[in-house]
């Protein structure tokens, strides 16, 4: 899995096998990739839906999981 924050963007997630629990309660299974809204302006949220093109600014990074490190 990694994990990549965008310059001014959402986080993009790929390599992911997941169920995304809603606040509501209600379970969403995602495999493949996922962007996730980072600005909280997204109608979709937790997903992006481009909302952060308004003028959202904030700093890119990138995580990488290992998921056999101990």
């Amino acid at each position: 899995m990694n994990i990549n924050v965008l310059k001014d963007g959402p986080l993009l997630i790929t390599g992911i096998n997941c169920d995304v629990l809603h606040a509501d309660g209600t379970k969403e299974s995602k495999q493949g990739s996922i962007a996730l809204c980072r600005c909280g302006q997204s109608a979709t949220k937790p997903f992006c839906d481009g909302s952060h093109k308004q003028g959202f600014k904030g700093q890119p990074i990138q995580l990488i999981l290992d998921d056999n490190q101990s």
